[in-house]
């Protein structure tokens, strides 16, 4: 992983680490639950994805880097919740955009590190594998979290948050496949992501949702 890829990662497990945590506070969990769904959050993704692949150990138990950060930041923000004051009107709206940002890194950096586990490996071959164990990688952790937190997973009902992922692994294994340039396919794979992410919030898209309705209930006259 070249060394900017690895700066924009440390980005997410911070990013991914205090998703965790706001969670587990608006479920009212306490400091070791706070810390159980940032580790779930920053590590869950990568653990699927190194057991499909049948990576063993999984490289959260091969690099502590990734617990050990987890842990700090999710103390930090368990901290600054439970010491929090009143934030003021002007700052709520910058704070969430500084939120979805770390948040849209994270998921990039994430999801084309993922990608490039599966290239690097005996499955290479594969690149649909390749691309799912890159989405796996970027979503898998907040779907562990928001199950842990007895809530509908984010992924399914958040601003194309899966469609990005999906389309940011695309293209990082079709680059691969004609240039097998690993700068290249992860540049242009986090740019794609990140691109979506914020054309989404900002026309404010959503994946059209279903809705069943009930015949038998009777309507206001």
């Amino acid at each position: 992983m070249t060394s900017f890829m690895m700066f924009i990662e440390y980005i997410g497990i911070v990013a991914f680490a205090i998703s965790g945590v706001v969670v587990a506070a608006k479920k009212d969990m306490d400091i070791f639950g706070c810390n159980l769904l940032a580790l779930a959050t920053v590590t869950g993704g990568g653990l699927i994805r190194d057991m499909i692949i049948d990576r063993i150990p999984p490289v959260m138990f091969v690099n502590p880097m990734y617990t050990i950060m987890t842990v700090i930041t999710a103390n930090i923000a368990f901290l600054a919740l439970y010491f929090q004051k009143p934030m003021p009107k002007g700052i709520t709206p910058l704070y969430e955009k500084a939120l979805f940002w770390l948040d849209t890194l994270g998921l990039a950096a994430f999801t084309v590190d993922g990608a490039f586990v599966g290239l690097y490996s005996q499955y290479a071959d594969n690149l649909f594998l390749c691309a799912t164990l890159g989405v796996l990688t970027g979503i898998g952790g907040g779907i562990i979290r928001d199950v842990f937190a007895n809530k509908i997973p984010d992924v399914l009902v958040k601003h194309v948050y899966a469609i990005a992922c999906i389309a940011g692994a695309a293209v990082v294994v079709f680059l691969w496949k004609y240039t097998g340039n690993e700068t290249i396919c992860s540049i242009f794979g986090f740019a794609i992501i990140v691109i979506i992410r914020w054309l989404a919030m900002h026309f404010e898209w959503d994946l059209p949702t279903a809705h069943l309705h009930d015949k038998n209930k009777k309507t206001d006259e």
